[in-house]
């Protein structure tokens, strides 16, 4: 299974090929993913990168955490599992 990890603070410059060129000197990358606005298409500011080693993943997080991708401060950590359900409040 991927390894994957979260990246925040993201230029909305940032592209998903430039996401991808800033992570894939640390292993293989399997995705690249900017997270975009469902009505906009617009950068929400963060996305994701998965890779196939754990051992490249880790090593990408502890040396891009606080680096500078397009003139932003990014952080980096270990993505969360997406919690499944609603989200959008109960009954009545």
């Amino acid at each position: 299974m991927a390894k994957k990890l979260f990246v925040g603070g993201l230029s909305f410059n940032t592209t998903e090929d430039g996401l991808r060129h800033a992570f894939e000197t640390f292993g293989t990358i399997v995705e690249a993913k900017i997270i975009t606005d469902r009505e906009s298409g617009r950068s929400r500011g963060f996305g994701f990168v998965s890779f196939t080693n754990d051992d490249d993943a880790e090593r990408a997080l502890q040396q891009m955490n606080g680096a500078t991708l397009d003139e932003r401060t990014v952080r980096v950590d270990h993505a969360a599992e997406r919690q499944q359900g609603g989200g959008r409040g109960g009954r009545w």
